[in-house]
């Protein structure tokens, strides 16, 4: 089925999935998928001869157009690069998709 839906990434600091999850559901989000991942710089930092990486989190939601956008706002505002929850958020459009509610589809 083809929609009018995006993907939304937000990669964030570990430990903060709790605090995004209440952002966007508070901006119309009907929830997300948390992945954990691993961040890497330019620069490696090491302690004792070991390299350390930032653990992250994304939270990755297929949602409509304007709830995309929506979402995206509220992540700038209340979770955004100057917090500690430090979140990077993009969209994408979704081509088509399947396994989605009724509730969840656009057309």
């Amino acid at each position: 089925m083809e929609t009018s839906m995006k993907a939304l990434y937000i990669i964030i600091n570990a430990g903060y999935s709790d605090e995004i999850m209440e952002i966007i559901r508070a901006a119309g989000a009907p929830g997300g998928t948390i992945v954990h991942a691993r961040g890497e710089g330019a620069q490696h930092h090491s302690f004792l001869g070991i390299t350390l990486d930032y653990e992250q989190e994304m939270v990755i939601i297929i949602t409509d157009n304007d709830t995309a956008y929506k979402i995206m706002a509220h992540v700038d505002e209340q979770a955004g690069r100057k917090t500690d929850i430090h979140g990077i958020c993009y969209i994408m459009p979704v081509e088509s998709a399947v396994g989605l509610s009724k509730s969840e589809q656009v057309e």
